[in-house]
């Protein structure tokens, strides 16, 4: 599944998020995906600058007590991916194991992929 790291400044932001001591990170959303229990297991891969640049793990999902809204629940961790072009969107986009980005092996640093920017118009062109 596919999210927007919305008003994120920088890919550090991002990162600075998932920092933190707590065990889980929660992201609201409105609408439970359709495809929701599938996803539990899964990852939510997020999009910066017009490319994913990184997943976090679902454990789950939850419903929301005050506000009828729901909770995604991720694993505390960020992983960095290589970096693939993707347009921002509304609504859930789902990826196959055959789709996503694969994450950065050991030792390659998160500067050695391409900017998302770079990513996105190279993909334009069909170079990437």
């Amino acid at each position: 599944m596919t999210k927007i790291a919305y008003k994120a400044a920088s890919l550090e932001e991002v990162q600075d998020w998932f920092s933190g001591d707590e065990a889980q990170k929660r992201v609201r959303t409105r609408y439970l995906p359709k495809r929701h229990a599938e996803m539990e297991g899964g990852s939510l891969y997020w999009i910066f600058q017009g490319a994913l640049v990184g997943r976090s793990p679902i454990v789950g999902f939850e419903q929301r007590d005050s506000d009828g809204h729901w909770d995604i629940i991720l694993e505390n961790r960020f992983i960095l991916v290589h970096p693939q072009a993707k347009r921002g969107h509304q609504g859930w986009r789902y990826l196959t194991e055959k789709t996503a980005p694969k994450d950065l092996a050991a030792g390659e640093v998160a500067g050695d992929a391409m900017p998302g920017v770079l990513v996105r118009k190279l993909s334009k062109l069909g170079l990437v």
